[in-house]
């Protein structure tokens, strides 16, 4: 992939010209963690300005970017970097500790994050991806494999956030999914075993029909609620 990634800087610096400040890789990418089968490669552009001359540049190197099975760049310009870190607290945070400058500037080593908004972020998030997590499963309860489906597409971001719910309490956050299980296993006394299990599927360490899902979602759900119990009560 790195010869896709000198090439949408190479694209976006013709496309853009003086337009373009800088290019970033943030995301499973940039910390080491990153899965062919189920992750993306993400960039952030960041620009002068932002108008619709600048996207209609930039429309061919987008979609050949996703051409080649990623989501389109994130652009910002360097103003909206610098204010927009309490609307995205958990973004801004990750894009700060785990990222690759790809070209201009490193304009993000030096944001800065408000505990406030990034605690009522990490629990609001949290809340909202169970909420949508019981939604769809109550539509698909008795189908083994769209259950299956969902409980494997699903534990990536759990992972993220249990990361951001161990930062917030002090604890450094490992980057591998993992190992973010097994320290919040510690630290919050949740059950590893669910997370693992999914885990493996996503790895194809073992078969979907291998595992029973219903009894694994089960479990699966109580281990998320004691995370956001722990994050509600953290120092606002």
């Amino acid at each position: 992939m790195a010869n896709n990634l000198d090439q949408i800087v190479d694209r976006l610096r013709k496309a853009l010209d003086t337009r373009l400040v800088s290019v970033v890789l943030y995301g499973s990418a940039a910390t080491g963690d990153h899965n062919e089968k189920f992750s993306d490669y993400n960039v952030l552009c960041l620009l002068t300005q932002i108008t619709p001359a600048e996207l209609r540049a930039a429309e061919p190197v987008f979609r050949w970017w996703r051409e080649q099975g990623n989501p389109s760049p994130l652009l910002l310009t360097e103003h909206e970097l610098k204010t927009s870190t309490d609307c995205f607290a958990i973004e801004f945070h990750d894009i700060r500790e785990h990222h690759r400058i790809l070209y201009g500037p490193n304009l993000v080593d030096s944001l800065e994050i408000d505990r406030s908004f990034y605690r009522a972020q990490v629990e609001y998030q949290l809340r909202t991806k169970l909420l949508h997590l019981r939604q769809k499963a109550g539509g698909i309860l008795s189908d083994r494999d769209a259950l299956s489906r969902l409980l494997a597409d699903s534990v990536s971001t759990f992972c993220v956030l249990f990361r951001h719910a161990l930062l917030l309490d002090g604890v450094a956050g490992p980057v591998r999914k993992r190992e973010i299980i097994e320290s919040a296993g510690r630290h919050f006394g949740i059950e590893a075993a669910p997370f693992l299990s999914l885990l493996d599927q996503r790895e194809q360490k073992v078969k979907p029909k291998d595992v029973e899902p219903e009894p694994l979602f089960a479990r699966y759900i109580i281990q998320i609620e004691k995370v956001i119990d722990a994050v509600d009560v953290l120092a606002k």
